[in-house]
């Protein structure tokens, strides 16, 4: 190999054709761009959509959409006497370590700024053909300045806390995500009654003259939430929200109910030994851990058959999504950040009409979410931290020579989330 081309991964279509390649190191190509010498890339599930022919890629592509890594050129948009523009234009260095969420993003058309960064004008989702992806070892980042989140401002929030290198991986996507997935519902106007314990519609707008009167009795102002799909979103997600929940709870006086459901007993063993550690080595009785069939049945006990004020769907497909509609109570809430294909939606107009049901989808706009992802990364090192270990998200970190054996594992459930280190010989 040449010292201008770079081992990547590579998909090849229409499906399960991942090959290990040279290509070339890529330059700037903007004023706006960065390049990014990679430390770690994440295998997504999201991943497999594309392994599995599901996106209808008809183009060999690099492969791959989280990635944290150094970067080592800059683009001339860069440097002090950049004004008028995301910070990092001005501040962002060589050999600043760096986080890149999974789309690019601006920082400056009107979705940046009011926080929608996934639906930027300019987003682009990493390895797709139109973009290559993290699975290499070197990246073109571009519109950097908009995109890139630094790890000295992640780290300067809490000094003190060490910060394993592997869990910053996590920011990439899959915790952004399961905040995401769990802040949606918790500032849903139909979970509003619930948690200030103000009857709708009085606890929001009211028009002049009418008073918040209509204050709820306790039995009222319990929480009972599901959580559908404990992959390593959902994961993220339950942890996410057990955080935002005890906050909640600390601040308002508001009990909460969750179980998490997944048909994958290690899995389940995985989510239960994370539960334990974050309190303490025992799971408190508001917290169950279950299969589909036992799931329904403790919803039911809960709530009296009423089912969960919200769900968060996590895996992306028509069973788990009809599953979501199946335990949410009538004016519920789901939210849904798996990334659903072709097949038509497993309801009709008269079945979301019936119940009142409010559903939200789509992609994580991560770069807004990354201040709250990096908090509870900070947070929650006892299971975001480490390698293989009992609570550990993480499974393995291998090298690019296991590429192919690893993503067909993956596929078939047969290994957890798997980062890959480019430089691993």
């Amino acid at each position: 190999m040449t010292l201008d081309m770079q081992v990547v991964v590579k998909f090849h279509p229409p499906a399960y054709d991942i090959r290990v390649e040279n290509a070339p190191i890529p330059g700037i190509e903007h004023p706006d761009d960065a390049i990014v010498k990679v430390q770690l890339a994440g295998l997504c599930g999201s991943d497999l959509h594309v392994y599995r022919g599901h996106e209808d890629v008809d183009k060999e592509m690099i492969c791959g959409h989280e990635f944290i890594g150094t970067v080592i050129a800059l683009g001339s948009n860069f440097g002090v006497l950049a004004t008028g523009r995301p910070s990092l234009y001005a501040t962002l260095k060589l050999g600043d370590k760096v986080v890149a969420p999974f789309t690019v993003s601006c920082g400056e058309c009107h979705f940046c700024r009011i926080g929608f960064t996934s639906r930027c004008i300019h987003s682009t989702l990493f390895g797709t053909p139109s973009l290559p992806g993290g699975q290499a070892q070197f990246v073109r980042v571009p519109k950097a300045g908009g995109t890139l989140f630094k790890v000295d401002d992640i780290a300067a929030v809490s000094p003190n806390t060490p910060l394993d290198d592997s869990s910053l991986l996590l920011l990439a996507d899959i915790l952004p995500t399961g905040v995401f997935a769990a802040i949606q519902p918790l500032q849903h106007a139909k979970l509003a009654a619930i948690i200030s314990g103000i009857a709708y519609p009085l606890n929001g707008y009211l028009p002049e003259g009418l008073g918040r009167n209509a204050f709820l009795s306790a039995e009222d102002t319990v929480l009972t939430l599901a959580v559908v799909g404990l992959g390593p979103v959902g994961m993220c997600a339950t942890v996410s929200l057990l955080d935002m929940l005890e906050d909640i709870r600390a601040e308002r006086g508001v009990q909460f109910r969750i179980v998490t459901m997944d048909l994958n007993g290690t899995r389940r063993e995985k989510m239960l030994a994370m539960v334990e550690s974050i309190y303490g080595g025992q799971a408190p009785p508001n917290i169950a851990i279950a299969d589909l069939d036992a799931g329904r049945d403790i919803i039911n006990e809960w709530t009296g058959s009423l089912g969960c004020n919200a769900v968060l769907e996590v895996v992306g497909n028509n069973s788990a999504l009809r599953l979501a509609y199946d335990i949410v109570q009538p004016f519920g809430v789901i939210s849904t950040v798996g990334v659903h294909q072709g097949p038509p939606l497993p309801f009709i107009g008269r079945e979301m009409y019936d119940k009142n049901v409010s559903f939200d989808f789509g992609r994580c706009p991560v770069r807004a979410m990354l201040p709250m992802a990096a908090r509870i990364l900070l947070k929650r090192q006892d299971v975001f931290a480490g390698v293989g270990g009992k609570t550990s998200l993480i499974e393995k970190i291998v090298g690019f020579e296991e590429a192919v054996d690893t993503y067909r594992q993956f596929d078939k459930g047969l290994c957890g989330k798997t980062l890959f280190d480019p430089w691993k010989k």
